[in-house]
């Protein structure tokens, strides 16, 4: 919980350094879900193929301890001890909707449609799972050329988020419709999403998603686009700057985060 909070704020050196431990740990849904956690950070830096060696680690660890199913068998058991949204369902889907990401980000849309299906075929991954599954489900689309067909996965992630105890995934389905809805030409609509975004990521320091909130509305905004770019400049150096090595190393090599202007140098 610790990394997940740091990983929300940018704090992506301290997260990592709380997330090995646990993925080198006995227990295989808790090393699964730590997996997860650090992909999904890697993949927001970025790194979408080291991302995918995790995920693949977390669903290694799930499918040696029998726990890849998709049924409820005795090996899923250890799960009625453990909080709500941390059991095995949870991490199933966790590393399966993190590979349907990854593989957008690699360029490869039928891969992570087909990691989609498998991931909506399982038991149920819990609330986490729904509202995520609705984000990759819209990228998938966007990435496919189809922003129309994106509209009602991120409009379904925006409504489940909405139910949702959690602050962050809130802002980012924001973020999820905003964007999808500008790239379906509807700008009126997606101004106000990326806005609200944008405002709970400045007002609760959820620093990854000021960035990409400004990048956006550089697009929406075209009379106030310099001030969006440099503004987006100042966040992404931010979060670089608390990044670990290999994560910084990550988005400098990536063609997904605009770094040009970043010389990679120690971290804080």
């Amino acid at each position: 919980m610790a990394a997940v909070t740091l990983g929300g704020q940018g704090r992506y050196a301290a997260a990592a350094a709380r997330l090995w431990p646990v993925i080198s740990a006995a227990d295989p849904v808790l090393a699964a879900l730590a997996a997860a956690t650090l992909a999904a950070h890697r993949r927001q830096l970025g790194g979408h193929a080291i991302a995918r060696d995790l995920d693949a680690l977390g669903l290694r660890r799930l499918t040696e301890a029998g726990l890849t199913t998709g049924k409820r068998s005795p090996a899923w058991a250890g799960d009625d001890h453990r909080p709500p949204g941390t059991g095995a369902a949870a991490a199933r889907s966790d590393v399966l909707l993190g590979l349907a990401a990854d593989a957008i980000g690699l360029g490869r849309p039928d891969e992570a449609r087909t990691l989609l299906g498998i991931e909506s075929a399982s038991a149920d991954g819990g609330w986490r799972a729904e509202i995520k599954r609705g984000w990759v489900a819209a990228e998938v689309e966007l990435v496919s050329g189809r922003p129309a067909a994106a509209l009602a996965p991120a409009q379904a992630a925006s409504a489940a988020a909405a139910r949702s105890p959690s602050l962050r995934l809130r802002a980012k389905s924001n973020l999820v419709l905003g964007a999808t809805l500008a790239a379906a030409g509807d700008h009126r609509g997606a101004l106000p999403a990326i806005k609200d975004c944008l405002r709970a990521a400045i007002t609760h320091g959820l620093e990854p998603l000021r960035w990409p909130c400004r990048i956006v509305l550089a697009g929406l905004e075209p009379e106030r686009a310099a001030q969006h770019r440099r503004e987006a400049v100042i966040a992404l150096d931010c979060v670089l700057r608390h990044a670990d090595p290999a994560g910084r190393a990550a988005a400098v090599a990536s063609p997904w985060v605009p770094t040009s202007g970043f010389e990679l140098g120690p971290n804080r």
